[in-house]
């Protein structure tokens, strides 16, 4: 499939685990891939898998909590392309499973600047590159945790609620002005590094993997998709919209 020939596509948390997943499928269906994380190594293994089938990728080894350099990978991107075509804000921390009040203030802030405030930054940094684009596509990762609410799991559950706001408030600004779609997409349980971190006792062989999720999630960057402020859910492999 070459749905995404032409089409320039930004994937933080590209390293490892769905966002590597995802990187790896657009660029099969033709997209240039710009792989963001935080190690390079990775990165390089990324870069060398997407150039080893005929594919085409540029790495940044970036903190998405340097929101600064956001700004100038925005301005890097307006300079090479003019557009922008996909954004997957996939990034995220877990932080600590623990009782509210045990949660240190910088842990609280380094997952909100990683799992919220970054993903704000990449709309302000990228809102008119997407808009330039002739169909931009705009996916956020969430979470079941931000609505099947547990205990201890209070700052990660509380950023996943954030940004399901920000991608339904995003959506509800370009609905009728552009050509930008912008959808949340739920993974559900998958065999990641931070599925294992959580639930350290649970056989990863009974999991879905990110490879069965990325196809998934790349239907809705194509040119064709139509919908937008939606919740793709993969465990169900259902299409949720949200009540007013």
């Amino acid at each position: 499939m070459n749905a995404l020939v032409g089409r320039v596509a930004l994937v933080t948390g590209a390293s490892r685990g769905i966002g590597r997943a995802v990187a790896l499928q657009l660029a099969r269906e033709g997209a240039h891939v710009v792989a963001l994380a935080r190690a390079q190594g990775p990165l390089e293994f990324l870069y060398d898998e997407i150039t080893g089938f005929g594919g085409e990728a540029t790495i940044v080894p970036l903190d998405v909590a340097e929101f600064d350099n956001l700004d100038r990978l925005g301005a890097c991107i307006h300079e090479r392309w003019k557009k922008l075509d996909i954004l997957v804000g996939n990034a995220g921390l877990l932080g600590p499973l623990t009782p509210l009040p045990h949660v240190e203030p910088q842990q609280w802030a380094r997952i909100m600047d990683v799992n919220v405030t970054a993903n704000w930054r990449l709309v302000r940094a990228m809102d008119m590159l997407l808009r330039a684009s002739d169909a931009g596509r705009c996916v956020f990762v969430t979470s079941g945790a931000a609505w099947r609410i547990k205990a201890y799991w209070g700052p990660y559950a509380v950023s996943k609620a954030a940004v399901n706001a920000l991608a339904r408030t995003y959506a509800a600004e370009t609905v009728n002005t552009s050509n930008v779609k912008v959808m949340l997409a739920n993974p559900g349980p998958l065999r990641t590094d931070m599925r294992a971190a959580a639930m350290p006792g649970e056989d990863p062989q009974t999991l879905r993997t990110p490879e069965e999720f990325a196809p998934r999630l790349a239907a809705l960057c194509r040119p064709d998709w139509a919908e937008t402020g939606k919740l793709y859910d993969f465990p169900t492999d259902r299409l949720i919209e949200f009540e007013d």
